[in-house]
């Protein structure tokens, strides 16, 4: 009665308010800080998380169906030297209750340093600083072998000089792990929620709803694991109108049918392509893995068409030494740097479990 009870409420809670969130827009909103990159692993595969195969805590916080007992006492720690003096950071722990199921802890924060306070006319009055966080419970149960639901839940405070807001949002998700065929999907309804208090009062702001799908496949006999996340499936146009690239006015008449069918297939497969980011990992041995990933709409909303580069791009890799997976990724997001991200992993049980003296 427990597992029905709450499955049922999830389920429901997906459907009516994901509705709701259809028609907020994506421009204007508020609290954009939780969508970024939580771990060094999401970050290398292209910044968005996907479903796994083994524990990691990290990727559960953006699918809490993913937490499970093997995620009993871990400890994940997370630091991305961002642009400029901006950084950003999360702290997640997990714990199983038998009663509740699997729960996790996480405090993620982006703080964007220091600004100089100035008038009018130029003089400076004092400096202040400006920050965003969040406080995440998480909870994660399997309906079966295949099966499991999870929920997030989220304060977030977020402050800017004199002006604050406060909001809530929760996030709800559905997993599938076939472990015979290594195939796993996520159906995550993210950052669902309101402006309890606003930056201005009688102004509330949508938060950054998305609805997300990640698959993962791995390969039987070759150390590669693939990954395809569709983003954003509620809102299906993700383009804009760019005021510089005007019209052509001047095509000849005989030639304007087939111009606009090739534009109408070429601007589908680009709006298509938006929703997507792929990633790979090579893992050849147990201890390491390589890991490249590719956000095309990333690509095409930050390149510089003089200097294309690897915009777009990112790349990371996993080590683990001892008791601690470290994890680091890099994505490059534009040509004015690369932000990079570290990660460390532990299960606390058995990093103060001291080894038998077999003397």
């Amino acid at each position: 009665m427990f597992l029905n009870k709450h499955t049922s409420f999830l389920l429901f809670l997906l459907f009516f308010i994901s509705t709701n969130a259809y028609t907020q827009r994506q421009s204007g909103r508020v609290y954009e800080f939780l969508n970024l990159s939580q771990t060094a692993r999401m970050t290398a595969v292209g910044g968005y998380g996907f479903p796994v195969f083994e524990p990691d805590l990290g990727m559960s916080l953006m699918i809490p169906s993913l937490l499970s007992q093997d995620h009993e006492n871990h400890l994940s720690l997370n630091i991305v030297d961002y642009f400029d003096d901006i950084n950003y950071g999360t702290v997640a722990i997990s714990h199983y209750q038998d009663r509740l199921g699997h729960l996790s802890g996480a405090l993620q924060y982006i703080d964007y340093g220091s600004f100089v306070e100035a008038n009018e006319f130029g003089q400076v009055t004092g400096h202040f600083s400006a920050g965003e966080y969040s406080f995440q419970i998480g909870w994660g149960r399997a309906l079966n072998e295949q099966f499991a639901v999870g929920s997030n839940l989220k304060l977030i405070y977020s402050s800017f000089h004199d002006h604050s807001s406060f909001g809530i949002a929760t996030d709800v998700a559905l997993s599938y792990h076939n472990q015979e065929r290594l195939f796993a999907a996520s159906l995550i309804a993210r950052n669902i929620g309101t402006q309890i208090t606003q930056y201005h009062s009688g102004n509330r702001e949508p938060l950054p709803f998305d609805l997300v799908l990640g698959i993962t496949k791995k390969l039987q006999n070759a150390p590669f694991q693939f990954s395809i996340v569709a983003n954003n499936l509620h809102n299906y146009d993700l383009t804009y109108d760019s005021p510089v690239l005007l019209p052509d006015h001047f095509s000849d008449d005989n030639d304007e049918d087939e111009q606009n069918f090739q534009e109408r297939v070429g601007d589908f497969a680009d709006n298509l392509m938006r929703h997507v980011v792929v990633g790979v990992e090579f893992t050849p041995m147990e201890s390491f893995s390589f890991r490249v990933g590719y956000n095309y709409r990333r690509r095409q909303e930050m390149k510089v068409e003089s200097r294309l580069s690897t915009v777009g791009f990112s790349w990371g890799f996993g080590v683990k030494i001892s008791r601690f997976q470290l994890n680091y990724g890099r994505s490059n997001h534009h040509l004015a740097g690369a932000p990079n991200h570290f990660s460390i992993n532990t299960s606390i049980q058995e990093l103060f479990d001291r080894p038998e003296n077999g003397n």
